[in-house]
């Protein structure tokens, strides 16, 4: 039997068809516009039937009995593990305010409508405190495309002449993406990629710049200086929908080529003449990846590189980069229910709490704060929902010691990862194939496709929206979660729309009750205060920042541990995203481990002779905060001066986590946004 779905084992949200044999999935293959055979093949998606019935799955809710033991748990039911957990909710909320409660979202199986029950489930409790990991993921780029020009863009690949990769390599990380690419390059657009390693992109590209870590704020501004001081903008679109290009052209001034190309280890000629390449070669869209995330000035600097866009004419138009039409679904999270005066424990990032209706809070590191620090006040118990703090947060010895000083943790996860082993409670979440949904991909843009659950959930587990619904009415928020399945609550968000579970069934291609449209602001204007592109933003300036996203030059510094660089003289860039693993899943897949040659430092040959390294070398990175210890692996994709560290590997061995030498002490002052990206470093060669 074949049966459609959306396969949600990362964040592409890949349309898949699924076939089932005696109620049990054997196979899951990816939709694609391709020719079979140049199609893209994902190994998680091949691996989905070793993922699905892994004997590490958790199938059964664990209680733990002896907290010193650390890994003392014992299996319970239902009842008994919820009730506890309950409990719990209630004590805390009597003895230090709902506020000392934290639901911790991450980037695991499914990020979409369940994250709104849980912003309802704790809103409705009386507790601000459901963060997610925005600061660390896209959200931050999402808030610098709103304050620009009202929504997070989107590139249209196969209609672009011209397509600007910066910090992404789509062949590991997003399937669909990466066809639309290939596709555009066989129909003659041309490819610039940006990114400090040789990528597969990289490779394929046009054109590579091979920037400084960090840097790309500073190259934006160097391209739009080129393009200003050239006459290659699109003068109507500045002049009838933009705000602040005065203000633009006065801060880019101090970034001509010749002055910071050398610092951002570039040639001034390769600064012009991409530049020149894309505000000449219309339409052209740019697609801007995890690269620019997690660095310390993400906001500013992808403020710069949306600016851009806009500067060049390419703001809504085929083939360039488009404005959602985003489905009205109803807002369910219920926030006026928060009780008048209790902030989350985010206050200190006013801006990144509210550019977004539904987005919420998103500051991570915040959460560290309160527990280690009191500050604003202490949390006492946290709620872990498809994450993996202990290991993907910054500063890692940080975050597990504060995870250890919880009065108490509850996880929801398929697997027992480092964070559950710290737990009291952990209940079992099951997988994509496991249940039905709504994803944020599709109900940010037309056409919404429905994650259509095709097999029962194995073991004992429960999605995501079951168990966070039988807690609400342990709590007495029956009223508030009257749906007993997926589809109620669904056709419920969906009910403005005129769109049902079953319409979505019926059409797995998607429905749209829209037409697709561009130029959208010619009528409506953009969403932003002004109704216009705002390359000044008022707001930012109301809130004591850079309105534009430079002034005089004057820029952080974007490498943690900068000005310790004489002890510390190496560039560590963290490793690439794999297509065999999201983040720190999935490495307990046998399938899916060996495909992967291992975790590695990789280091350029002019490095490693002169520190007498070889291939297989046992090399400690060290950096202020701790130190990792892998195999050297000597490549030519890093630029000489700086070091790709494998990442997310802390689950396995905790000497592989690259985390052990990140910081989480500066942030970007704007979403609260450490530097796990980019630090300076150093190696020591192991003797044996």
């Amino acid at each position: 039997m074949k049966k459609d779905t959306i396969c949600r084992l990362c964040s592409s949200c890949c349309p898949v068809e699924a076939t089932i044999e005696g109620g049990r999935l054997v196979k899951a293959e990816r939709k694609s516009f391709l020719p079979e055979k140049k199609r893209m093949r994902c190994p998680k998606l091949n691996a989905a039937v070793d993922i699905v019935y892994s004997p590490e799955r958790l199938k059964t809710p664990l209680i733990r009995e002896n907290r010193k033991s650390g890994t003392s748990f014992r299996e319970a039911s239902w009842d008994e593990a919820l009730d506890h957990v309950a409990g719990k909710f209630e004590f805390f909320k009597e003895t230090h305010g709902p506020q000392s409660v934290c639901w911790l979202r991450g980037m695991a199986a499914d990020w979409g409508a369940p994250w709104d029950y849980a912003n309802r489930f704790m809103n409705v409790y009386g507790s601000p405190n459901t963060i997610g990991n925005g600061s660390v993921c896209h959200v931050a780029r999402e808030m610098a495309h709103t304050y620009t020009y009202g929504a997070m863009t989107a590139p249209d690949f196969r209609q672009s002449r011209c397509i600007l990769v910066w910090g992404k390599n789509d062949g590991d990380t997003n399937p669909q993406a990466f066809e639309n690419i290939i596709f555009a390059k066989e129909q003659g657009a041309k490819l610039i990629v940006i990114d400090p390693i040789r990528t597969g992109l990289a490779s394929m590209a046009d054109v590579w710049l091979q920037i400084k870590p960090g840097h790309d704020g500073i190259l934006a501004m160097s391209m739009i200086h080129e393009i200003i001081s050239n006459n290659l903008f699109d003068g109507d679109f500045v002049r009838d929908w933009t705000i602040g290009f005065d203000a633009l052209k006065d801060a880019a001034g101090d970034f001509e080529a010749e002055k910071i190309a050398k610092g951002i280890w570039l040639e001034p000629e390769e600064i012009r003449n991409v530049a020149r390449l894309y505000a000449t070669t219309r339409p052209a869209c740019i697609i801007d990846g995890n690269g620019l995330d997690m660095q310390l000035n993400v906001f500013q600097q992808t403020r710069a590189v949306c600016i851009l866009r806009g500067l060049t004419g390419n703001l809504d138009i085929p083939g360039g980069d488009l404005i959602p039409q985003p489905i009205p679904i109803r807002n369910i999270r219920l926030k006026e229910r928060l009780p008048e005066g209790i902030k989350s424990v985010a206050q200190d990032y006013p801006l990144f709490n509210t550019f977004h209706e539904t987005w919420g809070v998103n500051v991570q590191s915040t959460v560290v704060d309160a527990i280690l620090d009191e500050k604003p006040y202490p949390l006492k118990m946290l709620v872990v929902q498809s994450g993996n703090p202990a290991v993907t947060m910054a500063d890692t010895n940080r975050a597990a010691k504060a995870f250890e000083m919880l009065d108490f943790m509850v996880v929801l996860d398929l697997f027992m990862t480092k964070t559950a082993k710290m737990a009291h409670v952990v209940l079992p979440a099951c997988g994509p194939f496991e249940k039905t949904q709504l994803n944020r991909a599709f109900i940010r843009n037309y056409p919404i496709i429905l994650q259509n659950r095709v097999i029962d959930c194995v073991g004992e587990s429960w999605p995501d929206w079951k168990i966070t619904f039988e807690l609400a009415r342990r709590l007495g928020m029956d009223r508030e979660f009257p749906w007993r399945s997926a589809e109620e609550v669904i056709n419920y968000q969906l009910e403005p729309v005129g769109v049902t579970v079953d319409m979505l069934r019926e059409h797995p291609e998607g429905i749209r009750v829209e037409d697709l449209a561009h130029e959208k602001y010619k009528r409506i204007g953009f969403k932003t205060p002004s109704g216009k592109m705002e390359i000044c933003s008022q707001r930012l300036k109301d809130g004591g920042y850079l309105p534009v996203p430079s002034l005089k030059g004057e820029t952080l510094n974007p490498i943690s541990f900068y000005t310790e660089r004489i002890n510390f003289p190496v560039v560590g860039i963290s490793g690439a995203r794999t297509r065999c693993f999201t983040h720190s899943q999935f490495r307990n897949i046998p399938s899916l481990l060996n495909r992967e040659k291992g975790c590695f430092v990789d280091i350029h040959p002019d490095d490693a002779s002169g520190q007498e390294i070889l291939e297989g070398s046992k090399i400690r990175v060290e950096t202020p905060k701790g130190s990792v210890l892998m195999n050297a692996r000597i490549s030519k994709l890093v630029h000489p001066g700086s070091v790709r560290i494998g990442w997310c590997w802390g689950d396995l061995d905790p000497r592989l986590n690259l985390n052990n030498l990140t910081d989480d002490d500066k942030r970007d002052p704007v979403t609260g946004t450490p530097s796990s990206r980019s630090f300076m470093c150093r190696l020591v060669k192991e003797r044996r």
